[in-house]
């Protein structure tokens, strides 16, 4: 569903108590008024807010007025009216404008960003900036998306919304932001390492069934060959001796409980055989697995 038919279906609530505050970067972002112009022709006259006014057109012309310049506006744009901002937004009367539109205050967090300190919540902070622009971003999917956890309201309704009221006001101060002010030091995205820790994570879900290096290489689409040589690159150590270090360790933190005995934890740790888990335990812990539950796990001290 678009921006238009959520409008013309008249599916955006008030989300007045479904969503009055979120957390974004630092900053709290108190929402205050939410809806939806249509037709007929409307005249929005002048007047000013204590909070950010920010509407996206989505159908039609109109002309936006701040202080004294005016802005002739439509579909596919945004604009802003900051705190305090005397402005007006008259509709066209031939091609009615069709806006969507939030409020909200910014509070917390960062002040006036110094000359090191740059981020999207520049788009909002600096009074000098744009108040019209076309870099709406996701800006229609997240009102879309606004509109479709308030109504109907479902188990995790809040979560959602909070969430997606951080992407609002994001995706706001983006459109406003100088370009410049946008750029980040993106985080490292080492695909060898993010594919060694799912490896990881595949030994530790599955220690105590049956693993083979074949098993683990197919959950990151490598061949037997190529998943063991980047694992040990990475590790300095084989994926097979790393699932025994793991199990011998769960192992020990199981004893610590008196409750089941050598032959579960052996069994609970992927060691079929005891005889096989109580020497591989020792060569690892330096003590038979008793041993460690009599001492409480502090032989090896």
């Amino acid at each position: 569903m678009s921006l238009a038919d959520v409008a013309g279906a008249g599916r955006l609530p008030d989300l007045t108590g479904l969503l009055d505050t979120c957390q974004v970067g630092g900053f709290r972002a108190d929402f205050v008024s939410w809806g939806f112009y249509t037709k007929p022709a409307w005249r929005n006259y002048w007047h000013r807010h204590s909070f950010h006014e920010v509407c996206l057109a989505y159908t039609g012309a109109g002309r936006f007025s701040v202080g004294g310049e005016h802005h002739d506006v439509g579909a596919g744009e945004v604009f802003v009216a900051r705190p305090g901002d005397v402005h007006e937004i008259e509709s066209s009367r031939e091609d009615p404008l069709g806006i969507a539109f939030w409020g909200f205050t910014l509070r917390g967090g960062r002040e006036a960003p110094g000359p090191d300190e740059r981020g999207w919540w520049t788009g909002l902070t600096d009074p000098a900036g744009p108040v019209v622009s076309r870099r709406t971003g996701s800006l229609a999917e997240v009102v879309t998306a606004l509109a479709g956890y308030a109504d109907p309201v479902r188990s995790g309704y809040d979560a959602g919304l909070a969430g997606l009221g951080a992407a609002l006001v994001v995706d706001t101060a983006r459109a406003f932001a100088n370009e410049d002010d946008l750029q980040v030091e993106p985080p490292p995205r080492d695909r060898p390492s993010q594919v060694v820790a799912v490896m990881r994570r595949h030994l530790a879900d599955n220690l105590g069934r049956p693993v083979r290096v074949r098993d683990v290489a197919a959950t990151v689409h490598l061949s037997e060959r190529h998943a063991e040589r980047l694992f040990r690159e990475q590790t300095g150590t084989s994926l097979m001796a790393t699932l025994r270090r793991m199990r011998l360790e769960l192992a020990a933190a199981l004893l610590l409980d008196t409750g089941p005995t050598v032959t579960e934890v052996a069994r609970a740790c992927g060691y079929p055989d005891v005889r096989a888990f109580s020497t591989a335990f020792r060569r690892l812990h330096g003590h038979s697995p008793l041993e460690h539950r009599a001492r409480s796990g502090t032989l090896h001290l």
